[in-house]
């Protein structure tokens, strides 16, 4: 019985582990071909390791492309001010559909979890318009507002969960000694909430730093755009021949997204899970 539990759990690793392979496989590929030149990029059957190492195209990242720092600068604006945002109304309006019973919470909740069947492009259209009537299209504050919106039906269930966790006792002892009801939120129950507030705050970071469909979308300037539409409409339309710096590109690129998931995955992955698991 010893050695079945062992046999199982050595396949389970094994499992495990060429899962992990598959899904790194291509980060791997396109790390060690950033080092490649590009005639060595082109080569067919590909290397797989660069015959030599060449820092050539992060060079010429830092010194010639500078565009790419403006898009990388924009995608921080935009990402950084929609997880603010999304935030904030999150804790709003979770908070009031935790604490405030209707007859017509239920079709609420029906509407939030309908929004997110609907795919991006579906609503494109008519969000292009509603923002070319307020004059914010080409504009970082329509491009912020559009993100949020997507970004609101999500967050604002898992916020509810984590309040559905915090006992009312709490906010009726701050009501009897007087506090009032936003009084309540902002000094009791948020600080209660912390693991809820950062798992939103990274959730609607990170979707935001890669979306694609919304800026080129709703950005025409190439001064505005973020790092995936500014990427893929410059250079993989005028440089698409030199796959190191493509490469290069894309490696730089998820940088933010790994230090940030490095250092706060335990607190994302313990909010996102208690918030699925209270109420």
């Amino acid at each position: 019985m010893k050695r079945k539990k062992q046999v199982f759990s050595l396949l389970q690793y094994a499992g495990i582990f060429l899962i992990l392979v598959f899904l790194l496989f291509p980060v791997l590929w396109v790390l060690l071909t950033s080092f490649k030149t590009n005639m060595e990029a082109y080569r067919f059957p590909p290397t797989f390791f660069p015959e030599t190492f060449n820092v050539n195209a992060y060079i010429s990242l830092f010194t010639v492309h500078n565009d790419f720092f403006t898009y990388y600068r924009n995608n921080f604006i935009v990402s950084g001010m929609t997880a603010l945002i999304t935030t904030m109304v999150a804790i709003l309006a979770g908070y009031g559909l935790s604490r405030f019973h209707f007859k017509w919470n239920v079709w609420f909740l029906a509407a939030l979890t309908t929004a997110q069947m609907f795919p991006v492009v579906s609503r494109m259209i008519s969000l292009y318009d509603l923002l070319g009537k307020a004059h914010l299209i080409n504009t970082h504050a329509g491009l912020i507002l559009a993100l949020t919106a997507a970004m609101i039906p999500f967050t604002v269930m898992l916020m509810a969960s984590f309040f559905d966790g915090i006992p009312r006792a709490i906010e009726e002892a701050a009501a009897i000694d007087g506090a009032g009801r936003m009084g309540i939120l902002l000094r009791i129950v948020t600080p209660l909430v912390k693991p809820g507030m950062l798992a939103v705050g990274l959730y609607a970071f990170l979707m935001t730093w890669d979306d694609y469909l919304h800026a080129a979308t709703l950005i025409q300037s190439d001064a505005l755009r973020t790092l995936s539409a500014g990427v893929a409409l410059r250079y993989l339309g005028e440089l698409s021949y030199d796959w190191s710096l493509v490469n290069t590109i894309s490696i730089v690129g998820m940088l933010p997204m790994i230090l940030l998931f490095f250092f706060f995955q335990k607190y994302m992955i313990s909010g996102l899970v208690a918030g699925a698991v209270k109420g």
